[in-house]
This record gives structure tokens, sequence and C-alpha cells, in this order.
């Protein structure tokens, strides 16, 4: 019995074929020219397009940067506390006037938002010689008072504002008469909420005075001009002291009620001709309260009753609670 074959493909069945070019000097210098020619045609080409190019350069040059319809002659600014057109053309360099196409609208806007204060700012070129600049400055809230970080200063120019997106900068001198009325919230040092320029500050006690200043506001706007300070006393109240010295205790919520009581023991007080040196507007009843000291001739012999002025303050005291209960 013969056995079976099976049939296996061999690569031995299939001959191995050998490619072999021959490359002779000649082949080779032929194939060089050849190929130096395509570089020759690729090279000139290039070098024409390069030209026309940079006649088209020369030519937009002599339209545009060197025609002097182009020179600047006028800049447009809005109005602003921040700067006024002389000291943008101090920025811009105008002596001898640019062109308007060879000033760097994107560098221009970068030194501008550079100086303290600048919300934001937009620098467009009108043709033929007019650049047009539009500041938005940043509104401020308060000052910022903290020894501490080297912020001893308010209420001048270069001392440290915020704003209502809780921006901290130096006040310029321009915006120096209408921030000079505004309150001085007092902060603590922290490492871990910094208070520097050109930052937004996240610490928490400015946030808590900030939710006070906005009732007051949402009270009557005018008042915010009566506040010489506010700072956090402890975890659960604020002391705001008025420009007549007066100090009040707020809590951190319910400052409808408080400010309405304040409001209304401050119109009493000045009715009947006395000053409030403390209030304590915590409680919803029976706010305490202590006046100023007023002068008084000295009694030539003290006698075991009270005086005048203690029964004078006794009645305002209870005048005093008797409308804030009221209210």
């Amino acid at each position: 019995m013969n056995p079976r074959r099976t049939r296996k493909t061999s690569s031995r069945s299939h001959p191995k074929k050998l490619q072999v070019r021959v490359m002779s000097p000649r082949i080779a210098w032929f194939s060089l020219v050849k190929f130096s020619g395509k570089l020759l045609k690729l090279a000139l080409i290039l070098a024409l397009l390069g030209g026309i190019g940079w006649g088209g350069w020369l030519g937009f040059r002599e339209a545009f940067y060197k025609n002097p319809e182009f020179q600047l002659k006028t800049i447009l600014l809005n109005e602003n506390p921040i700067l006024d057109e002389a000291e943008l053309g101090k920025i811009v360099g105008i002596n001898p006037p640019p062109n308007i196409f060879e000033i760097d609208l994107a560098d221009l806007e970068t030194q501008l938002m550079s100086l303290p204060g600048v919300a934001s700012v937009t620098v467009d070129r009108q043709v033929p010689g007019t650049l047009a600049v539009s500041l938005i400055p940043r509104m401020p809230r308060a000052w910022i008072h903290c020894p501490e970080a080297g912020l001893t200063e308010v209420r001048r120019a270069g001392a440290m504002l915020v704003d209502q997106d809780r921006t901290a900068y130096p006040c310029p001198l321009k915006q120096l008469d209408s921030a000079m009325r505004l309150p001085a919230i007092q902060l603590p040092v922290s490492e871990l909420f910094p208070i520097h320029a050109g930052l937004k500050l996240q610490h928490p006690e400015l946030s808590h005075s900030f939710w006070l200043l906005d009732a007051v506001a949402k009270a009557d706007e005018q008042s915010i001009q009566w506040i010489d300070t506010i700072r956090q006393v402890n975890e659960w109240s604020l002391q705001l002291t008025t420009h007549q010295g007066t100090e009040a205790t707020f809590g951190l919520g319910d400052h409808a009620r408080q400010i309405k009581n304040f409001r209304a023991a401050m119109n009493h007080a000045t009715d009947r001709g006395y000053t409030i040196k403390t209030i304590n507007l915590l409680p919803e009843r029976n706010v305490p309260i202590t006046l100023a000291s007023e002068t008084v001739a000295p009694r030539a012999i003290p006698v075991p009753v009270p005086s005048e002025q203690e029964i004078r303050q006794s009645r305002r005291e209870k005048d005093l609670s008797t409308l804030l209960n009221r209210n």
C-alpha cells in the first residue's frame, strides 16, 4: 500500500528572480542635469513670486504707511476718570505723529489695561488719521484698610480700592474725588486670601461687609456716604462706624430690619438733639444704645439726687426704646 502523498508548496518550486539595474556614469549625469533643471525652474518660479510679493509690499507701503494722508491727526477718547487725551498721547507717542497703520493696536490695548482702574478697553483705527479709544473704568465700591498687609492709608491717590466685582486696584488721581466718601473696609491679613492689586479678593470678611453695603444701598444709595468704616468683630457680627463716630453693631444677616431700626434711631437722635455713641441692632426689640457724653457746668456741691443731664438721658433712652418697639 502506497503511503498518501500531500502536496506541499515549496519556495524551491519557483525560481528566484534577480533584478539588476545597471547605472552608467553617463546615465547618472543626465539624471542629475534633469533634476537640476527642475530645481532651477522651481527657483525661478519662487523668485518671481517673491518679486511680485515684494513689489506688492512696497506698493502697499507707499500707498498706506508712507502716505501722509494716514498720519495720526486726531485721538478720540471717551470721558473717563482714568486718563485724558494728553496722557494717552504720551502712551501712543505723537512726537512726531505716527502713521495710524504703524500703531500696534494689541500692544496699545495691553498698555492701557495695565493702568490702575481700567476694566476694559477697545482701540480702533479710523481712516484717514483718527485713533479711537473706548475705555471702561472700574467703579469703586470701598477702600481696603489692612495695616498688616501694608495698606495703612485710605482716601488718597494710590490707596487700595475694591470695585463691585471685588477686584482690588490703586486709586487713580482722577478718581480720588468721586471715591473720597466711600466707606473703608477693614480686613485682617490672611495668607489664604491675599490682597494684591489686580486680583479678585476672595476674603470672606469682605463678602460679609459687601452684604451690609448692598443692603444699605438698597435702602438708600446716598446712605453709603455717611459710613466711615466697616469691620467684622467676630463670627456673627459687623461693626459699622459713621463719620460722626456712631458705632453700630450689625449681624451677618437680617440687614433690612437692622438698617430700618438704625435709621429710625439716628433720625430720632437728630430730632431730639443728641448723639448716639453705640447701638446694638442684633436684638429685635429693646435695642440697647449709649449716648455720647455732653459738656455740663461743674456743680459746686454734689448732691445725692439725679442730675438734669441724667434725667434727660433716661427720658431719651425711654423715648427711643418706645419708638423702636413701635417700628
